[in-house]
């Protein structure tokens, strides 16, 4: 396939150091019963600025990967490399959002986006409060400055949760299923604001996700992962400008390739993402 298709690619030649490196990680998880292998060797390239996303069914390691690229869980074989340095534990440069929005109920809204800007070195208690300010327009929900958690939808407090997860400018975005939970015309309205913050930012973004179709229209390069233990599979680069409708023929068509391959992985026993 050539380099303007949507089956699966190489990963893109660059001669600049890349953003993130993940060379060669394992990780294992010991019980009572046995040691269970989550990762076998996973090797990934991030530059700055791409928005990737890793696709696969429950058990294929992609929220443990995604943990261990954010320093919370150490890799058991290789290392992560961030800007050329190795990962050894959490930092402010990378910073998580997951599938829970973990808003804090006795705060308000400009509370929560505040919160991580505290922990930021080198600003004044204005700065802070104007780039919170900046952040609550950038999700759009500037005018519920003050409402607190139990008032807000469960798109509005993903959408703080974003807003909390920019506002300290990590390097890197790491998101955990941040819409599983939410209802689907909630989701695709989200899909469409994290585009066009992500266009504004350009930030680095690595998604967890197990819909095939929320990796093709996010991402600029998904890979797919297989279980027992966790492998990546196949990569596939989306050339598809941005904003993409989720329902789009064209966007159907790669679902529908990438679906295949991931079937064809996981064996005729065992159910793909959907």
């Amino acid at each position: 396939m050539s380099a303007t298709g949507f089956g699966p690619q190489s990963a893109p030649q660059s001669t600049s150091p890349a953003k993130l490196v993940v060379d060669g990680v394992s990780k294992w998880f010991r019980t009572p019963r046995a040691d269970v292998q989550a990762l076998d060797n996973i090797n990934l390239r991030v530059e700055d600025g791409e928005f990737i996303c890793l696709v696969g069914p429950s058990g294929c390691g992609k929220t443990t990967l995604l943990d261990i690229i954010a320093g919370l869980t150490p890799a058991d074989q290789g290392r992560v490399l961030d800007d050329d340095k190795p990962v050894d534990g959490p930092g402010r440069h990378r910073l998580v959002m997951f599938q829970e929005p973990a808003l804090f109920p006795w705060l308000d809204v400009f509370g929560n986006v505040m919160f991580g800007l505290k922990r930021t070195p080198g600003l004044t208690d204005k700065q802070r409060r104007e780039i919170a300010d900046q952040h609550l327009q950038l999700v759009g929900l500037e005018k519920f400055k003050h409402a607190f958690v139990h008032e807000l939808s469960g798109g509005m407090k993903q959408r703080i949760a974003l807003a909390r997860a920019l506002a300290p400018d990590p390097h890197v975005l790491l998101m955990d299923e941040p819409f599983a939970a939410l209802d689907a015309i909630t989701r695709e309205q989200l899909y469409g604001d994290l585009q066009e913050i992500w266009r504004s930012r350009k930030k680095t973004i690595i998604l967890v996700t197990h819909d095939v179709r929320e990796a093709a229209c996010l991402g600029d390069r998904v890979f797919l992962l297989s279980p027992s233990p966790g492998r990546i599979r196949e990569e596939f680069k989306i050339p598809l400008a941005r904003p993409r409708d989720i329902n789009s023929p064209e966007l159907a068509a790669i679902v529908q390739r990438m679906t295949l391959a991931l079937r064809n992985h996981l064996g005729p026993r065992k159910e793909a993402a959907e």
